[in-house]
């Protein structure tokens, strides 16, 4: 197969898939007779990366694959797509996300400590429901309390590829810029009313394709 065949299988993929993609099960696409080796087909795609520069969309390797997303720029007049409000999430639960993305594994008691308030448990749910919070074990104290982590569906959502891409703490002023500088973009449904306020006039999220 011919380099620009094999970017065009590739693009079609990503677009249709409507999720990230890794560079092994595209290649699983190919007839084992015609199959690109593993090397060639992340050539491809560092190369419809480059395609994509200086356009609204771009090619980005998260987490759990490669996909293909509105860039951050254009969200605001994509978003016009969408009628719907999206979620504001309060401060307490980036807080209680942040806590558990920089300081992971976390027990809920830890995150007390350093918030200095507990944790609404609907904040502990909401996280974990939206796939962006686990439980990866026990802490081995008295009550053996909940180890919370991250999850590859956090990376994806914020467009990630390792936690190493997270801002530095440094470069994080004040929390509640967590969202902003992770191009966070709340979807629809789940979270309690306590921990979600409509925001009054804001946009719907710019779509893009999204463990």
């Amino acid at each position: 197969m011919d380099e620009q065949s094999l970017k065009n299988v590739i693009e079609a993929a990503l677009l249709a898939a409507g999720r990230p993609v890794g560079a092994a099960e595209l290649r699983e696409l190919f007839d084992e007779f015609a199959r690109p080796e593993l090397a060639e087909v992340e050539r491809a795609l560092e190369q419809l990366a480059a395609d994509y520069q200086g356009r609204g969309i771009a090619l980005k390797e998260v987490a759990s694959g490669w996909r293909i997303e509105v860039r951050a720029e254009f969200s605001q007049a994509v978003s016009r797509l969408w009628q719907e409000r999206p979620a504001k999430y309060s401060r307490a639960l980036l807080e209680t996300l942040a806590l558990i993305a920089y300081r992971q594994p976390i027990t809920r008691g830890e995150i007390e400590d350093v918030r200095g308030v507990a944790v609404n448990p609907n904040i502990i749910r909401t996280v974990i429901e939206r796939g962006w919070v686990r439980v990866i074990g026990h802490r081995e104290v008295p009550g053996r309390p909940e180890l919370l982590a991250t999850t590859r569906e956090f990376l994806d959502y914020f467009g990630l590829k390792t936690l190493d891409d997270l801002p530095t703490l440094a470069q994080l002023k004040d929390v509640e810029t967590l969202g902003v500088q992770l191009e966070f973009e709340p979807q629809a449904a789940g979270p309690e009313a306590s921990d979600v306020q409509e925001a009054p006039g804001a946009e719907p999220p710019a779509a893009v394709a999204g463990d």
